[in-house]
């Protein structure tokens, strides 16, 4: 059995990137798995929400094949890839005739599109997923998504997964701590990733700025690069403020190197996309207690390995009243960040993840 390998790779700067070549690197133990060749057996596409996957989109339509939904919402990808005609045609193939009027609508609108919920409440992956052999989600949201646009396509959710390299030592994490400016004792949350608005960044600052004001011995990382650039206006004189320290795209060892320096993890997703963030996994998966939106996507995590925000008008005080909790409480920093490790290597671990990879892909050889 020959497997096609169809997913943006390194160098790309995305999680998806990283997401393949390790998945790759363990299918690669199983037989033989080559990347984008003509022919093979089965296909394994891997597909996001944005261009680097315009030319696996359409391959994975032109000969089916298992698609892995790294986002189940593809209504931005769309947005960039087809001209209005299009855009229109395809919202009425996805959702019927009646929707004409508001996918000219949406169209219309498309420069709003990264905060307003409407575009996420039309995933438009119903031709992807009905041309598809399976299609892989990661969470239960996802595959909801999908069986509502697809229901006679086979969804298989596989954990997302965890495969960390030779990880920094404490003397190296403790010296990356200095350079950012962090003294000792002082709690380090972080955000990491692409900066869109969905991130809830301003909500994050805000809530960070009140949590300083009242603990001093606090800081908070922004590491990523901006995708909107009316986001990084906006929070500008925000990222100024006291014991905020920026760092634009990590590089994979600063990446780790951070990761292993802070405190606690802040990764909030609202509206949310169908996606299980890779950022949120790694953080657990090196003990350190994860903050989330309360979502369907982050449902299989247990209640007690992680701390859930709630969305909406509530959303800042959560967040607030948990940077708090853990800031004062470190016996439940501890069990957080435990609980979420745990849960980590009992699901996630590479080599779990790719077994199931294996399995289905056989399967759809025999």
């Amino acid at each position: 059995m020959t497997v096609g390998y169809f997913a943006p790779l390194p160098p790309a700067r995305t999680g998806v990137a990283d997401y393949a070549a390790a998945l790759l690197a363990e299918l690669r133990k199983y037989g033989r798995v080559e990347t984008a060749p003509a022919a093979c057996d089965v296909a394994l596409y891997h597909l996001g929400n944005n261009e680097l996957h315009a030319g696996i989109y359409r391959r994975a339509l032109a000969q089916p094949g298992v698609a892995v939904l790294h986002d189940a919402v593809l209504n931005h990808y769309l947005l960039g890839q087809l001209d209005e005609d299009g855009y229109v045609e395809e919202f009425v193939y996805n959702y019927g005739e009646w929707h004409r009027g508001l996918a000219r609508e949406l169209w219309r609108g498309r420069a709003s599109s990264a905060a307003d919920s409407r575009y996420f409440e039309y995933p438009m992956l119903k031709r992807a997923a009905e041309r598809s052999r399976a299609v892989v989600v990661h969470n239960p949201a996802a595959a909801q998504m999908v069986r509502a646009h697809a229901p006679d396509t086979q969804v298989v959710e596989i954990p997302h997964l965890f495969a960390p390299p030779d990880l920094p030592g404490e003397a190296e994490t403790t010296r990356y701590r200095q350079r950012l400016g962090v003294n000792p004792g002082t709690f380090l949350f972080g955000v990491f990733g692409y900066l869109r608005e969905s991130k809830r960044l301003v909500t994050v600052l805000e809530a960070f700025a009140q949590v300083h004001r009242e603990n001093p011995r606090t800081a908070l990382l922004i590491a990523g690069q901006f995708v909107s650039t009316d986001l990084e206006r906006a929070v500008a004189p925000m990222l100024a403020g006291d014991g905020v320290i920026r760092r634009p795209y990590l590089a994979d060892r600063e990446f780790w190197l951070a990761a292993r320096a802070v405190d606690a993890c802040i990764n909030l997703r609202y509206p949310a996309a169908g996606e299980t963030s890779g950022i949120a996994i790694r953080l657990m998966g090196l003990g350190k207690p994860a903050m989330m939106t309360e979502s369907l996507e982050c449902s299989r995590f247990p209640e007690d390995a992680c701390l859930r925000i709630a969305p909406g008008v509530a959303e800042l005080e959560s967040l607030r009243e948990h940077m708090v909790l853990l800031t004062s409480m470190g016996e439940v920093t501890s069990a957080v960040g435990e609980r979420g490790a745990g849960h980590v290597r009992a699901h996630h671990r590479v080599e779990q993840v790719g077994k199931q990879y294996w399995a289905l892909l056989c399967e759809l050889c025999s």
